[in-house]
């Protein structure tokens, strides 16, 4: 008798689990079909029934009314400032992070606390004043105007410098003892014992970035430098009749991301079992 109610316990929890499952992926499933679907059928059905490439030749410019979009110029343009800007917070955040954690130096304590402090601080609140050095400094609708005030994240600095502390010192004075320098050891030695960490903050970092909508609407002003979050938002309003290609757009942007979190989804689990220790 324990043993049906535990069997049926288990297909209980199966099913609940799977629904569960289904209810927080479709969603993305209902963006794939109806990025896929049938013009006539856009919005109209939860799972269409007539399938076509018609939505995605007209985002690559393959039909006779296919809008004078840059789709393709802004997934590039969001793959060079996201890959640079993530690829410059691990770095900053790498280096700071290691030098709180193992590196004695006047004023660590404060450079501490004012990190802390400003994690906790609005981020909204220094938009405008981020707004305007960028335009004094004539980086308005320029790869540096969205790069440069994103290149650095507290977060990675606070995630680094925990990771770091949790690293015995003894491994590191042996290192410099023979002879490597700070750079070298955090290079060499520290940063290969950080792959898991490191993974979980590029993919929230990279996320983060991919993802950013707000700082990037203000900064581009033109074709040039849109990124694809950017122009699927402006394209809403004068494409609102055309809904299929609108949903192949947020197929592209979404797609790049799945692929990543699948790509390190091991890494990723063993950096998520440290930073819940």
């Amino acid at each position: 008798m324990v043993g049906h109610n535990s069997k049926a316990g288990k297909i209980v929890r199966y099913i609940l689990t799977t629904l569960l499952m289904l209810v927080m992926i479709y969603p993305f499933i209902y963006l794939v079909l109806n990025s896929f679907a049938a013009w006539d059928q856009v919005d109209k059905k939860l799972i269409p029934t007539e399938f076509t490439m018609r939505s995605w030749d007209w985002l690559f410019g393959n039909s006779v009314v296919a809008a004078p979009a840059p789709w393709i110029h802004a997934f590039i343009n969001t793959i060079i400032v996201s890959t640079i800007a993530t690829g410059l917070m691990l770095l900053f955040g790498l280096m700071v992070g290691y030098a709180l954690a193992k590196v004695d130096f006047k004023g660590k304590k404060l450079v501490n606390n004012a990190i802390l402090f400003q994690m906790f601080f609005p981020a909204i609140i220094l938009l405008i004043p981020q707004f305007l050095m960028i335009t004094d400094m004539g980086l308005l609708d320029t790869y540096a105007g969205m790069i440069i005030p994103t290149m650095l994240s507290l977060w990675a600095v606070f995630m680094y410098t925990n990771f770091f502390k949790a690293i015995p010192d003894t491994l590191i004075e042996a290192a410099k003892l023979d002879g490597a320098s700070d750079l070298k050891i955090l290079f060499r030695v520290v940063l290969p014992m950080s792959k898991s960490i490191t993974t979980v903050i590029f993919l929230f970092l990279f996320t983060d970035r991919w993802t950013n909508l707000l700082w990037d609407m203000l900064v581009t002003k033109s074709d040039s430098t849109v990124t694809l979050n950017v122009l699927i938002s402006q394209m809403f309003g004068p494409y609102a009749t055309y809904p299929g290609p609108m949903y192949a757009a947020s197929v592209l942007l979404t797609l790049p991301l799945i692929i990543l979190f699948l790509f390190f989804s091991k890494k990723f689990q063993e950096g998520m079992q440290f930073t819940l220790k």
